[in-house]
């Protein structure tokens, strides 16, 4: 029926399997969409769990939000990308814009939550590089570290860090100036480097 599929079907390269599958979701196919969710679902649950600051119920709401949010712009991915790749900015995009973290969300006026060590550090530090593979006692104090960072400063931290995001992208997806991001996540690093010292 689809003449498009037997060309795609005798070149394998031609399109990938999450593009084909997107294609036949965007269609009304059900069970591509499924399969879509299958392949996604546990990383766009840590990509949540992240930018939800640990908390798994709003986590498991925000990846289902995601997924519901996924169904219904599917006709404007165009496959330009990775689906995984759609599916990670889409997510971004509706947890930020869910929790209405945008312009009263990251300011310089977040105060440190209770516990934290204090602002006090160095200027020019390396970045940190959260990711790293450290000892069990290192990451539990690296994430009780991240918790206390203020809304802002974690969340750009993370964004940047963590996920990858550029200043200019950082600064579309939350509605914050270039200068801010950039602003922010030196305060991060220079916060983090005090309570982990």
């Amino acid at each position: 029926m689809d003449a498009a599929l037997p060309a795609a079907a005798a070149s394998p390269e031609a399109e990938p399997e999450d593009h084909a599958l997107a294609r036949r979701a965007a269609a009304g196919d059900s069970r591509a969409f499924e399969r879509l969710y299958r392949l996604n679902v546990d990383r766009i649950y840590g990509l949540c769990l992240r930018l939800c600051h640990g908390d798994s119920s709003r986590a498991e709401q925000a990846t289902q939000d995601a997924f519901v949010r996924a169904w219904e712009k599917l006709s404007s991915f165009r496959g330009e990308s990775r689906f995984s790749t759609w599916m990670h900015r889409l997510t971004v995009n509706v947890v930020l814009g869910e929790h209405r973290l945008l312009r009263r969300w990251v300011t310089f006026e977040d105060e440190i939550q209770p516990g934290a060590d204090g602002e006090a550090g160095s200027d020019g530090l390396d970045p940190i590089e959260p990711m790293r593979q450290e000892d069990i006692g290192s990451r539990i104090d690296l994430e009780r570290a991240l918790a206390k960072l203020p809304k802002g400063a974690r969340t750009v931290l993370m964004l940047y860090d963590i996920e990858g995001y550029q200043h200019d992208e950082i600064s579309e997806l939350t509605g914050i100036a270039v200068g801010t991001s950039k602003a922010q996540l030196h305060r991060a690093r220079r916060l983090l480097q005090a309570m982990l010292s």
